[in-house]
This record gives structure tokens, C-alpha cells and sequence, in this order.
């Protein structure tokens, strides 16, 4: 299940409104058993940081469409998939390939940094 978020806020962008959010129970398929590479954005709704990084994210996820997804967990929605990857500080990105935990950055990144960890991942 992949749902999508809609904004109740006026002035939050539609990037906002377009974010693929992975809940407990669709992690495993959304990003460990994905055959792309994935990024995951480790946030909350309550965090300026993680409202700051969604339009950065929404433009990578154009550029990098059809090569890697980019989908949003709630920390405090899915607090047992946070713990597993010890969240501690928001917003936290998590690059997944195969499956696998292969690099992070945490707290708010510049868009270069991200996509060259993005173009990384699909060495």
C-alpha cells in the first residue's frame, strides 16, 4: 500500500502533496525488496527541516525518475522501522540498493550533495 499525502496546509508546495509516504507495513516491498535503488527521507510533518528538503526532494525525484525511488517514512507514524534504522536526528536520508543500507546524511543536505549520492547509487 502506497498512500499519497494530501496537504491540509495552504502554503505548503505540491511537492508536499506528491510524496510517496512507505508505512510499517509496506516497508519491506516499498524499499528492501524494490529492484531500484531507493532514498529514503527518515522525517515528520512537525519538522521545518523536513518541509525545507521535500521541494529538493520532488526535483530529484524528476530528474531521477524511472532510476531511483524516493519515498517519505513519518518517524512518528512508523516508529518501529525508525528504531531499526536508528533514527535519532530528522530529517535523516537513507540510500538503499539491493535491499541494502549503503550511505545516509543527516539533517538537511544542499541538492549536489544529494544527487551525487543519488548518481552513486546507480553505479
Amino acid at each position: 500500500m502506497v498512500v499519497v499525502m494530501a496537504s491540509s496546509r495552504r502554503n505548503q508546495s505540491r511537492e508536499n502533496e506528491m510524496q510517496t509516504i512507505v508505512v510499517e507495513a509496506n516497508f519491506q516491498k516499498e524499499v528492501l525488496e524494490n529492484p531500484e535503488p531507493v532514498l529514503v527521507e527518515f522525517g515528520a510533518d512537525w519538522c521545518g527541516a523536513s518541509h525545507m528538503l521535500a521541494p529538493i526532494l520532488e526535483q530529484l525525484r524528476e530528474e531521477f525518475k524511472e532510476q531511483i525511488k524516493i519515498v517519505r517514512v513519518d518517524i512518528d507514524a512508523c516508529s518501529r522501522v525508525a528504531a531499526e534504522y536508528g533514527i535519532q536526528d530528522i530529517p535523516m536520508l537513507v540510500f538503499f540498493k539491493n535491499g541494502q543500507l549503503v550511505d545516509q546524511i543527516i539533517s538537511l543536505a544542499p541538492r549536489p550533495i544529494i544527487a551525487n549520492k543519488l548518481r552513486a547509487l546507480l553505479r
